[in-house]
């Protein structure tokens, strides 16, 4: 049984209709969660569906919570420990039909098992919108990021810039194959890297000693020295984001 309780009063009708019930799974879908729970009484299961965004945080922990503070959304408490919401873009109650809905307008999302990388290609390779356009797009593929978009691009050698529709089967087919062990491996380790280890330094290449700075081939090095060239990593802002990219290794 989970005791849910907020300090913002947004989601009050949320948090009344959450306390006393029981969760019976999770599940997640680029980058939205999904929490099944069944209601204390005879109320029907619904889905707490959550969006971070780009400043939402789930914070959780073992034992009992600190005193709720600041712009707090949602609480949830269990014998098993609590978990607190702040800043997401959506969090909210759905039935399994708008929950369905929600997934409908997702694209295929990596991390998923049985994940196909066929339905993205299709759309991409139809598309004169650049490919590092298309990539944040959560309709083409759900849950890549600003990280993984500049640095998948770079391991493939890709122009940002190019048109999706010059991408070829063979580039999308390694690209999407790396993408999902890239991934899998950030779930798993709970970090993003995304340099190879022969381009770290000696004594820094295994992932349990990989220093920040050496995790990622171009993102966020704006005027640094590419780390297989040594030409000076550019940015601009692409679909609301900085955009980074070698000018030299991914050269169409």
């Amino acid at each position: 049984m989970i005791r849910a309780s907020a300090v913002q009063d947004k989601f009050a009708a949320g948090v009344a209709l959450l306390d006393g019930g029981t969760v019976t799974s999770t599940d997640a879908w680029g980058k939205h969660l999904f929490v099944h729970v069944a209601p204390a009484g005879d109320r029907p299961p619904v889905w707490l569906h959550v969006h971070l965004g780009l400043y939402g945080k789930f914070q959780h922990g073992p034992g009992s919570p600190a005193a709720p503070w600041g712009q707090l959304r949602l609480r949830l408490e269990s014998e098993r420990g609590w978990a607190d919401l702040r800043g997401a873009t959506a969090s909210e109650l759905l039935d399994e039909e708008g929950r369905r809905h929600i997934i409908g307008r997702l694209g295929a999302d990596p991390l998923r098992k049985h994940a196909d990388g066929d339905a993205p290609f299709e759309r991409i390779s139809r598309s004169r919108t650049a490919v590092g356009a298309l990539l944040m797009d959560q309709k083409v593929i759900a849950g890549i990021g600003n990280v993984y978009r500049a640095e998948i691009l770079f391991r493939h050698g890709i122009d940002p810039h190019r048109p999706g529709r010059d991408v070829t089967a063979g580039e999308w087919t390694a690209l999407w194959s790396d993408l999902q062990v890239l991934m899998r491996a950030g779930v798993r380790t709970k970090k993003i890297i995304t340099t190879r280890p022969e381009d770290r330094p000696p004594g820094r290449r295994s992932a349990s000693t990989v220093r920040r700075e050496d995790s990622h081939y171009v993102y966020r090095r704006t005027g640094e020295p590419c780390r297989t060239c040594g030409t000076p990593v550019r940015t601009e802002e692409m679909v609301a984001r900085n955009l980074y990219w070698c000018p030299k290794d991914q050269a169409d």
